[in-house]
């Protein structure tokens, strides 16, 4: 049962108000609440809360619903909420000149008191708003940064379930900690989810000292890591791990309950010594989930689903990828074939289901069937034409690894389906993997959707606000800069020859350059950075590529990016 107040936070007490009422700081006098029995929770929550109440995702609504659905999420996203966020964080900035100084011991103790109400459901809107000052207070006094304004009404957006629009180097790693904080206190986790390995490792590492002096305990889950590992990282009270790893691990404990899905089997499972599968698990819910680059994770990348899936081997469909790759170079656009860039769908012509019929008269096993035929000259046509190297995949140790087109990154993990990445390899020369049998598979808008609670933050919302709210229910706050910006947009230039164009932007950056501004230049595909680079070097210009082949040098290039000159 909660005890927390259902007043508005725009209509709550003043902190002098509330000290006069209690002789103290409001929420600081940690003599008065010695009496309270104190609870540590550590370590994991327990299987049985996830099993007595799995999460699932809202159904999807239909008829007059959906159609109100859609009026409420054109509608409630436009109510500003900016000046409320702003006036709870002048409530919380102002309780630092008290807080500042007060002994360790003190703080320390106050933690602990707060932790005990969030943990036990008694904090008050008060309280959340004091836990946000305490937190700030701990993290200048073991990092030595303190959360400006700004960040802290976006951590209070962010604490209320909203997606707070923060400008890129406004400090969101910092900004994470207040909410994350108050959601570890309640004991059931908290995952923050980052771009990347690097950037859940780093913010995990960066930030250790402000979890640990609010009595928190702190992980990363990473790609290499093997399960008692990524176990013990999610029995922390904080989590850092990336949207793959956090929805990849999610569907491998469902894999391992197999047809066990509520609390009562488990038990009976484990009373007569086979619920093994439960004790080997490594999530122990989706509780609370903070997204950085909201925006990418949760609607660029949202849809795309995630797949685990086991080797199907097929010899007699192996080979026929290889021949399809020789009988696609038969076959001439325009003529046999429509192509479709846009929606990379290629279809046959009349002439073209002709040709196919006459190729494949004389060959046997799979190519008897004339549509199995045409299938797999189509994906053998799609894999030549649509997918590029350097732009959809790469080649490295003899096999194809796929490029995100969104981000630029390697995904070695990842496969076409459908017999598409077979068709890459037939058409590289590559020896052609066997193909996969799916055993599950999730969207990301799915996965994030089942947890309880569902925020984020990101530089680049409000345009997606609609879609937001409908999909998730989160509402976009735009946050302000800490300082005014003073960013210059010039206007557009546009030419028309692709070399033309790239001599242009090189001579702009070598202008750039002799000036001593430091330049960032983004193409579309890993092709184009290298073209760009040999331009730049033709001009005696030092740079640095970052690309999808280049990434293990990733974080020392981000590091001296913003270096007078650097290119």
């Amino acid at each position: 049962m909660s005890f927390a107040s259902t007043q508005h936070p725009d209509q709550l007490k003043t902190p002098e108000q509330l000290a006069a009422e209690r002789g103290a700081v409001p929420g600081l006098n940690a003599q008065q609440r010695q009496g309270e029995p104190a609870i540590r929770l550590g370590g994991h929550a327990g299987w049985w809360r996830t099993m007595s109440s799995p999460p699932a995702p809202p159904k999807p609504l239909r008829g007059l619903d959906s159609a109100w659905d859609v009026v409420v999420s054109r509608l409630v996203p436009m109510i500003p909420r900016t000046r409320r966020y702003m006036r709870r964080s002048a409530r919380i900035v102002e309780l630092e000149t008290r807080i500042a100084e007060m002994a360790q011991a003190d703080l320390d103790g106050e933690a602990e008191t707060l932790r005990e109400r969030v943990r036990r459901g008694r904090a008050t809107a008060i309280d959340i708003e004091v836990s946000f000052a305490v937190v700030r207070e701990l993290a200048w006094r073991a990092i030595g940064l303190r959360a400006y304004p700004v960040q802290v009404a976006a951590a209070c957006a962010i604490d209320d379930g909203c997606i707070a629009e923060v400008a890129t180097g406004e400090g969101k790693t910092l900004i994470a900690t207040m909410p994350a904080v108050v959601a570890g206190w309640r004991g059931r986790g908290c995952h923050v989810i980052t771009s990347n390995d690097y950037l859940a490792q780093r913010d995990a590492d960066t930030m250790r000292a402000v979890y640990e002096a609010a009595g928190m305990t702190v992980g990363a889950v990473t790609g290499e890591m093997d399960p008692g590992a990524r176990r013990a990282a999610y029995a922390c009270d904080i989590t850092y791990t990336t949207n793959k790893e956090g929805a990849a691990d999610y569907l491998r404990d469902r894999l391992l309950l197999g047809e066990v899905r509520g609390l009562t089997e488990v038990m009976l499972d484990r009373l007569t010594g086979k619920g093994q599968a439960v004790s080997r698990m490594v999530q122990r819910g989706l509780e609370v989930a903070i997204v950085d680059e909201a925006d990418a994770v949760l609607i660029d990348e949202g849809v795309t689903p995630l797949i685990i899936s086991g080797d199907a081997p097929n010899a007699e469909l192996t080979d026929a990828f290889g021949e399809a790759a020789q009988l696609a170079r038969r076959f001439e656009n325009g003529r046999d074939y429509a192509m479709n860039p846009e929606f990379r769908e290629i279809r046959l012509t009349a002439a073209g289901r002709k040709l196919t019929a006459q190729l494949t008269e004389n060959l046997h096993g799979l190519w008897k069937g004339l549509r199995r035929s045409e299938e797999l000259i189509v994906q053998a046509i799609t894999a030549r034409d649509l997918f590029l190297m350097g732009k959809q995949y790469v080649v490295q140790d003899g096999k194809i690894v796929i490029v995100d087109e969104s981000t630029g990154r390697l995904m070695p993990d990842r496969t076409w389906r459908e017999g598409l990445h077979q068709a890459v390899e037939a058409k590289e020369n590559l020896e052609v993997t066997p193909p996969k049998d799916t055993l599950a598979r999730v969207s990301f808008q799915r996965f994030f959707r089942s947890y309880r609670k569902l925020s984020g933050m990101t530089g680049t919302a409000w345009e997606e606000r609609a879609e937001f709210f409908s999909v998730f229910r989160c509402p976009i706050v735009r946050i302000p800069t800490h300082k005014p910006c003073v960013r210059a947009y010039p206007a557009p230039e546009y030419v028309q020859e692709a070399d033309a164009r790239w001599a242009r932007v090189a001579q702009e950056v070598k202008r750039e350059h002799e000036a001593g501004r430091p330049v960032l230049i983004g193409t579309k595909s890993v092709r184009a950075s290298e073209a760009l680079s040999a331009k730049l070097e033709a001009l005696a210009l030092p740079h640095v590529v970052l690309n999808a082949v280049r990434h293990a040098e990733e974080a020392e290039i981000v590091e001296r990016a913003g270096q007078p000159g650097a290119i």
